[in-house]
């Protein structure tokens, strides 16, 4: 959830080789680690950072407010086709998509394999099936490959380790490949730390690829999630607050709170 832009986990996976060029080897993670409180089971990679929740009587719903935010682009798209997670967490992203869109198929990438695992045991994942595929890749390597472009109408971006401060992955290589991956109308949301130097980084970067970039409020404790669109555009504000409404009644979601949000970027 929360989180280094070269982190302790990325730099272990990579050695260079006598031409200086670098080499994957077998990574290395932090211990995946559980907390509950007050109802509420907790994903940590050893330390006190929270990477995800799950309230247990309500277990496919987005517990954390970024989490929710992350969900922003429903404003803009009420029948995507197909969306990508990357970054696993406790799933949460993944089963509130896979069951808020029955018509749509969900692609999570995740390189840990252990949190895959405890996703599935602790944390309800269902289970691969026609409209669900949770992968045990790279991200960075997923969007470069070309039989992954065009493929995507919402792409969610929450990729951290146990350092818990800013995004593992934030390069222009990668924030283009992300492009890439979305369809013509794509839109990508990112969890970002706003009180973090990396924050200038990546919105730097999102706008020299995207065609628009607006953040909505910090939550948390500095959690920012910064909403990309592939196309150039203009909100319209009456229209958005009308769709709000309507992702309110139907799933319980303060929609009207990001279009607040996105409307203070207009002024």
């Amino acid at each position: 959830m929360l989180i280094k832009r070269k982190s302790i986990e990325a730099e272990s996976n990579y050695r260079s080789g006598p031409s200086g060029a670098e080499k994957r080897r077998k990574p290395k993670f932090a211990p995946v680690t559980i907390s509950e409180h007050d109802g509420v089971r907790y994903l940590h990679f050893g330390t006190e950072w929270v990477q995800g929740a799950m309230r247990l009587r309500k277990p496919d719903w987005l517990e954390l407010e970024y989490a929710q935010q992350m969900m922003c682009w429903m404003l803009f798209k009420d029948e995507p086709q197909h969306i990508l997670q990357l970054g696993l967490g406790t799933g949460a992203l993944t089963k509130f998509c896979y069951r808020q869109f029955p018509n749509a198929k969900v692609t999570a990438v995740d390189l840990n394999p252990a949190v895959i695992m405890i996703c599935e045991s602790m944390f309800k994942l269902p289970t691969n099936d026609e409209r669900l595929s949770v992968k045990e890749l790279d991200a960075f390597e997923f969007v470069c490959d070309e039989v992954n472009h065009n493929q995507f109408d919402a792409l969610q971006v929450d990729l951290y380790d146990a350092t818990a401060r800013g995004p593992v992955l934030d390069s222009t290589e990668f924030y283009q490949a992300c492009f890439d991956c979305l369809k013509a109308d794509g839109i990508l949301t990112v969890n970002l730390f706003g009180d973090h130097p990396s924050f200038a980084k990546n919105i730097k970067v999102l706008r020299y690829v995207f065609g628009t970039v607006l953040c909505l409020p910090e939550v948390h404790e500095g959690n920012v999630v910064a909403v990309a669109f592939k196309p150039r555009l203009k909100l319209d504000l009456e229209i958005l607050y009308q769709r709000a409404q309507q992702i309110h009644e139907s799933c319980k979601l303060p929609a009207k709170q990001w279009v607040d949000g996105l409307a203070k970027t207009q002024k």
